[in-house]
């Protein structure tokens, strides 16, 4: 119904708004040491993805994404806690941030390469929400002034934004709220079922 730049422009600004508070309320957890390789190579994959979107074949990048995604998820979901062994470098990380900033310029999918990379690497609830959820924060942004400066922002595009308001907040503050009450094991699992649900919505 919508076309990809719409589509792009509103994950962009409802992913901003969500990903902006939560950051804010995770501001004392922060680690910089860990946040900038991500950031690093989101500068680089942004405008790469946004320039993507403009010559990309929707569909086929549609089914790529969605693919990748629910494959990952039933993967991991149906094996053991994935864990990467040894030392993960920052080149690592940066390579991680560029694919996900990509993805972010391309299809508005500003946080999920980094969500799949902390879960393979084993981290922490706390620790992976305050992961990629800054370099999201630094994606849409990113995003958000290429689009813009694309010429993407539309005024019917401003009218679906504010139709979906009330919704997104209201998912934004059941999220904080369930998010205090659940452990690691189902958190992981959480995750990898939105992941999944993410990938079929994006595939069907």
């Amino acid at each position: 119904m919508l076309t990809p730049l719409q589509s792009a422009s509103l994950i962009v600004g409802f992913g901003l708004l969500v990903q902006g508070y939560s950051v804010w309320k995770l501001r004392a957890a922060l680690d910089w040491r860990r946040l900038w390789p991500f950031i690093a190579g989101a500068v680089i994959g942004v405008p790469a993805g946004v320039s993507l979107l403009t010559w990309a074949d929707p569909k086929s990048v549609r089914i790529a994404v969605g693919a990748i995604l629910i494959a990952y998820s039933l993967y991991a979901f149906f094996r053991p806690q994935l864990k990467l062994v040894g030392t993960v470098t920052p080149a690592a990380d940066i390579a991680v941030g560029f694919v996900n900033g990509l993805l972010g310029g391309l299809a508005g999918l500003a946080g999920i390469v980094v969500t799949i990379w902390c879960n393979l690497r084993g981290l922490p609830k706390d620790v992976q929400r305050a992961t990629f959820q800054p370099v999201a924060v630094v994606v849409f942004v990113m995003a958000a002034l290429w689009l813009g400066a694309k010429g993407a922002l539309s005024l019917d595009t401003a009218k679906l934004f504010a139709l979906g308001l009330p919704f997104l907040f209201a998912g934004t503050w059941l999220g904080l709220k369930l998010f205090g009450r659940i452990d690691e094991a189902t958190f992981r699992k959480i995750v990898l079922a939105l992941l999944f649900v993410s990938g079929a919505a994006v595939l069907f």
